[in-house]
């Protein structure tokens, strides 16, 4: 066996500027630091961290306040004490629990988030990622040799909503909901929908955009057009949110005709489901029948023009992989559709939210 003399990779004092880098003893070349190579292919740890302490329910046992130490959280839940220990540990390390005297709690964020039937909670999400796309993730380099998606066989289905499992597309709806939810909150919240009287949603899923979008904005009215069963769920969530007056229901396919008498269409993580040439078809039929002085807003996880980022957006364009026949586009994509479909003044606003980072919107004269 070498000594440890022969093969230790003498490290170099980084300025404080900059980041610590390794020489290597042949040519004293610098080198970066591998620390960001191990985050990156460690980062499932977090998620899977997370999505387990979600599953075995954590953060609702933890709800309203209350603390656990290992060895109650071990007899709640019916486990080892080693691996209470350690699910607590790694969720306090990731900032979802804080602890104070050996006892655990809620941070803000879980408490906020995590707990089931709380307005805001995120937990659909989070097990959709852990039941559904995490498998399809873990096919990635198919996907990529195949340009085929991962998460359901196309030649079995006509598209990842046909056939599939009942509880999974429950689990796809329940995670889309509490997506839109906060998205759509700072979409409206970036720009002014006050000139506008009738909302169109179109593929607007559970409807979480509209009845946000109403509760900004009182004077808008919205329908959900989406495929019949889908109508149903936003139906339902629209009830419970107490605005069946101003927000209905609409059944039918976006790929026919759109219903006529709206001034604003909205696209809401719509587009990376499809291909360019659909989405120009869905953008020129938007355009044909939105009312003189309407608009149109395509909200979306926006890839630079430079191709080189942001991650979300990135990522979320690979997950279209595994998913559809899509991907996440450029505003300057957005832009170019909207030019060629008739659309002016094309505008882009900017926002931070968990499904999109931005809203291309178009005009029509």
């Amino acid at each position: 066996m070498p000594s440890q003399a022969a093969t230790a990779i003498p490290y170099v004092p980084a300025a404080p500027e900059s980041a610590p880098r390794l020489v290597t003893p042949e040519a004293g070349t610098p080198l970066p630091s591998p620390v960001p190579l191990m985050e990156l292919s460690s980062g499932f740890w977090a998620f899977k961290t997370l999505a387990a302490a979600h599953e075995l329910g954590l953060f609702a046992l933890l709800s309203g306040g209350r603390s656990t130490t290992i060895d109650e959280l071990a007899q709640a839940l019916r486990i080892h004490p080693r691996p209470a220990e350690m699910i607590l540990t790694g969720c306090a390390s990731l900032g979802l629990l804080r602890s104070e005297r050996g006892r655990y709690r809620n941070a803000e964020i879980s408490e906020a988030y995590l707990v089931p039937g709380k307005p805001h909670y995120f937990g659909g999400w989070i097990a959709m990622a852990d039941k559904r796309l995490y498998a399809g993730w873990g096919r990635l380099a198919e996907a990529l040799r195949t340009n085929r998606p991962t998460t359901w066989n196309p030649d079995e289905q006509s598209s990842l909503f046909d056939g599939e499992d009942p509880k999974m597309l429950a689990l796809f709806w329940e995670a889309m909901h509490s997506l839109s939810t906060m998205t759509a909150r700072a979409l409206g919240a970036a720009y002014d929908f006050r000139r506008y009287r009738r909302l169109l949603d179109i593929g607007g899923g559970s409807g979480a955009f509209d009845i946000e979008l109403c509760r900004q904005y009182p004077a808008l009215r919205a329908a959900v057009f989406d495929l019949p069963h889908v109508a149903e769920i936003a139906g339902r969530n629209i009830a419970q949110a107490g605005l069946s007056e101003r927000i209905e229901g609409i059944a039918g396919s976006f790929f026919g005709d759109f219903p006529k008498g709206y001034d604003l269409h909205l696209f809401s993580m719509i587009m990376h489901d499809w291909d360019i040439d659909k989405n120009k078809a869905l953008l020129r039929r938007s355009y044909e029948t939105l009312l003189p002085g309407g608009a149109v807003a395509i909200s979306e996880l926006l890839v630079n023009d430079g191709k080189t980022g942001p991650a979300p957006a990135a990522l979320m364009s690979l997950n279209m992989l595994i998913e559809t026949e899509g991907r996440n586009y450029t505003a300057a994509e957005y832009s170019a559709w909207l030019i060629e479909a008739g659309f002016r003044d094309i505008e882009t606003v900017a926002f931070d939210a968990p499904g999109a980072n931005g809203a291309v919107i178009g005009h029509k004269r």
